[in-house]
């Protein structure tokens, strides 16, 4: 008998399908003036905080997986948690461990580095340069100098990535200006450390979801061809671009690439080795793709070096991109689709492209494609390519009417979405387009509570982590825009149109997403998996009239 079958709890049969929603980005916030989900219209999810099923959960720190409570949240670990039922150690805690312990440099692909750079390569580290902890976290980077310079790597060159979005709106100096007076005193002996170049998160290099290729060719054309707009340093081409354009942030700053006597200074050449230290996935495959794949046809590369390419950690294990890296990520298995599956519950997920990779990647544990294609649909509804801001509604209808059909179709007995407006438009920090993404989801909320009431189903309303709920912070007086990720708890309500008294809040203290895998296997009327953390909710007898 197949182990990952689930058992039927006692009782009558559940019926309905079961609905999850994922409202990303949307927390429980101060409840004031700078919470934007407090101060937006959301009639809908009011009334889902009143009913008598539900609870705030972490969705941070230690309960993701993440290092300290010190730590937000994000998406992908957030959806690691919901789909795994228990608390992996994830992306920074990984890096942590594996450079305190120092086997991040006595593996293979560092070997490789190093190896390179014996025979004169230069080694290039491409990633984000801030300490927000999503993608990347700067004292990784100071980690990976020092040992070179501990090991006499001669000529080493960063392509710096100006976040924005994880941290301060435009606080990318002062990560740069010490990371260049750092590398300053760290060419002596011969060594050449320097910036070679860089450019905004959302412009240049790290696209996900092949949402626009643009961004990644950006990225090819100044970290590897040195094309792009020139100057003298990584802090005058910030200093530049904030003068030039007083309302730019750091995200959307446009590429940029350090010369010396009128040539760059950091062009990716044959024999050098190439390090992508982001440990976040999603947004360092497609750069690691262009590296790596002879067929590659997303854009004309112009010119392909042979080099040794490793990224943080392996940001695909199903197809294996890359191919070399330098930590192993954590290994997720027995995921909650995994035991659907075995136990022949068809289910259907859905979100538009910008998240389309949290409800299947991230859910299933890191692993693309289906897990069985006779069970599963996955749907993808391509998102817009413009600044999230401008049309702060997205796709949230297109979806929901995605996930009304789907319903409609009586084929699936478990469904899940992620809207993505209170994330993608909180990072903006626009205080009415988050508005307006707030409520957009709302109004779509509504939909389906009409529509699973229809049929009988359970409803199951969540978010990964929040941000929505806090756009802007104060200090002295000044406000500034909050664009990252908060650490607030986030809601999660169940609304049964199944019966009445067939479920009770369970007695579960600081509960976290993980717990949320086993809820709703028990909404569906099984046993969760005795290592799963513990269900939200216990199963009752009780009228179970509709």
């Amino acid at each position: 008998m197949n182990e990952l079958v689930l058992k039927k709890t006692p009782g009558p049969e559940i019926g309905g399908p079961l609905v999850f929603v994922v409202l990303d980005g949307i927390g429980i916030g101060s409840q004031d003036e700078r919470d934007g989900v407090y101060v937006s219209y959301t009639p809908n999810l009011d009334e889902l905080l009143n009913e008598p099923l539900q609870a705030r959960l972490k969705a941070h720190g230690p309960a993701v997986g993440l290092p300290t409570d010190d730590d937000m949240g994000n998406s992908e670990v957030g959806h690691n948690a919901l789909g795994a039922g228990r608390i992996f150690s994830q992306g920074a805690k990984l890096v942590n461990e594996a450079i305190a312990d120092k086997s991040l440099f006595s593996g293979t692909a560092w070997r490789q580095v190093e190896k390179h750079a014996a025979q004169g390569g230069t080694i290039h580290f491409i990633g984000l340069i801030s300490d927000g902890n999503v993608h990347s976290h700067i004292h990784h980077l100071y980690a990976l100098l020092d040992r070179c310079a501990e090991v006499g790597i001669k000529s080493l060159r960063i392509h710096g990535l100006l976040d924005g979005r994880d941290v301060g709106q435009k606080s990318a100096l002062s990560y740069f200006e010490p990371l260049e007076k750092r590398l300053a005193e760290l060419s002596s002996d011969g060594k050449d450390y320097r910036i070679g170049s860089g450019g905004g998160r959302m412009v240049t290099t790290m696209d996900r979801y092949n949402a626009n290729w643009d961004v990644v060719e950006n990225g090819w054309r100044a970290h590897v061809l040195g094309e792009g707009r020139r100057f003298i340093s990584a802090t005058e081409a910030i200093s530049t671009y904030y003068e030039e354009n007083p309302d730019i942030t750091d995200q959307y700053m446009e590429s940029f690439v350090i010369e010396e006597d009128g040539a760059p200074v950091g062009t990716i050449e044959d024999g050098d080795g190439v390090v992508f230290f982001n440990f976040r996935g999603d947004r360092a495959i497609e750069l690691s793709r262009a590296f790596e794949e002879n067929d590659f046809a997303e854009f004309d590369r112009k010119r392909i070096p042979e080099v040794f390419y490793a990224g943080m950690m392996q940001y695909d294990g199903d197809a294996l991109i890359p191919k070399n890296f330098l930590v192993e990520p954590p290994a997720i298995n027995r995921t909650i689709g995994e035991y659907l599956c075995a136990t022949g519950i068809p289910s259907y997920a859905a979100s538009e492209t910008q998240k389309y990779g949290h409800v299947t990647y991230f859910w299933n544990g890191n692993k693309s494609g289906y897990i069985d294609e006779s069970l599963e649909k996955y749907e993808e509804i391509p998102s817009d390519k413009v600044e999230f801001d401008k049309r702060p509604w997205m796709k949230a209808d297109e979806l929901t009417d995605s996930l009304i059909y789907a319903l409609r179709s009586n084929k699936y007995g478990f469904h899940r979405i992620n809207y993505p407006n209170g994330d993608m438009v909180g990072h903006t920090g626009v205080e009415a387009a988050v508005r307006i993404a707030v409520e957009t989801v709302d109004m779509c909320l509504g939909r389906l509570i009409k529509e699973v009431q229809k049929t009988g189903g359970i409803l199951v309303v969540t978010a990964d982590h929040g941000n929505a709920d806090c756009m802007w912070t104060e200090k002295e007086g000044k406000r500034t825009p909050m664009v990252a990720h908060t650490k607030n708890p986030v809601p999660f309500v169940i609304k049964d149109f199944g019966g009445e008294n067939r479920f009770v809040l369970a007695d579960i203290e600081n509960g976290g997403l993980a717990n949320i895998a086993a809820t709703l296997i028990t909404l569906l009327g099984f046993e969760p998996p005795a290592d799963y953390e513990p269900s939200l909710v216990n199963r009752i007898d009780g009228d179970t009239k509709g």
